[in-house]
């Protein structure tokens, strides 16, 4: 059986922006707030007429950029997103007639959140691997700016607009260990959207996170037989300043192992971890790295990546 793995990641974010430091008047927050809890000083903002299969399509040009690839290789397109287009039909379906891949291509969606890029590489791969497959595309669109309130201090300043793509094939970069996944869908409501619009209990989304996480993480370094200090980078998902913080220090940590890099965009949901990872699968440093992405669900996932 061939390796399967990430081969090259393209990402997109909208040029559009909202400053986090021209509401602290209106929401009653402070410099040291924005740049120290949530660490988002500005949001980005897809156009009123850009769709989630539009963002796809803008990853997917990024990714053209960086490496030859013909829309005829592609076997295998699957989109994470809980907000698409339409309800019907699939985001996914919608790729494959704008960029022209060819019928035999499987095509499907996943509905997760923040959790939804680790799961789906698991599926992809799964997928390609039980079906022979060798280059398929992984794509994470959730623009929340169709369903924030913008009167809502809890979910506005936090949630950016952004794509990923992430080409998985058997000339892989990086290649994954194994997953670990988790539910606790009895707090579903805490993160959620009711009448086309986010509500999110920030205090009960940081508790889960800060009891869960740190377990799972040393959990996923078990099972592949590592340890911290083998760990080149840690990608978690951005899902604010202080949670990253947070879970540096109650893992144990060495803080520059850690990345935040949403200051500049937002928290972009299942894109946060790709669009970290599109630098630093590049970095040559970087053997071995964590990734972890946790949220609505509430459910989380991590795996470990290794570098081919």
């Amino acid at each position: 059986m061939f390796a399967l793995g990430i081969e090259e990641i393209g990402s997109y974010i909208p040029h559009g922006r909202i400053s986090n430091y021209s509401r602290k008047e209106k929401f009653g927050i402070t410099d040291q707030f924005i740049e120290e809890k949530i660490g988002v000083q500005e949001v980005s903002i897809k156009e009123a007429t850009e769709e989630t299969s539009d963002l796809c399509v803008r990853a997917y040009q990024n990714l053209r950029i960086k490496i030859d690839l013909s829309p005829d290789d592609i076997e295998v397109v699957i989109v994470v997103t809980q907000n698409p287009d339409f309800n019907i039909p699939h985001v996914s379906a919608m790729l494959h007639g704008s960029l022209g891949f060819k019928s035999s291509c499987a095509c499907f969606d996943i509905s997760l959140g923040c959790s939804g890029y680790v799961y789906a590489l698991s599926i992809i791969q799964s997928f390609m691997h039980a079906n022979g497959l060798k280059k398929g595309l992984l794509f994470t669109a959730d623009p929340y700016s169709k369903i924030i309130d913008k009167e809502d201090k809890n979910t506005s300043l936090l949630f950016g607009d952004g794509a990923a793509v992430t080409l998985i094939s058997d000339k892989p970069l990086y290649t994954t260990g194994k997953f670990t996944f988790g539910t606790m869908g009895k707090d579903y409501d805490d993160l959620i959207c009711r009448n086309k619009k986010l509500h999110m209990n920030g205090r009960s989304v940081f508790n889960f996170t800060a009891k869960v996480l740190p377990d799972d993480i040393h959990k996923v370094l078990k099972i592949n037989g590592t340890e911290i200090s083998k760990i080149d980078k840690f990608v978690f998902h951005q899902g604010s300043k202080f949670i990253v913080d947070t879970l540096t220090k109650r893992i144990g940590l060495p803080p520059e192992k850690v990345v935040f890099n949403a200051k500049s965009f937002g928290n972009t949901v299942s894109s946060s971890i790709p669009i970290i990872l599109e630098k630093e699968i590049h970095e040559k440093q970087n053997r071995l790295m964590v990734i972890s992405g946790f949220g609505v669900g509430l459910s989380w996932s991590s795996a470990v990546i290794k570098r081919a």
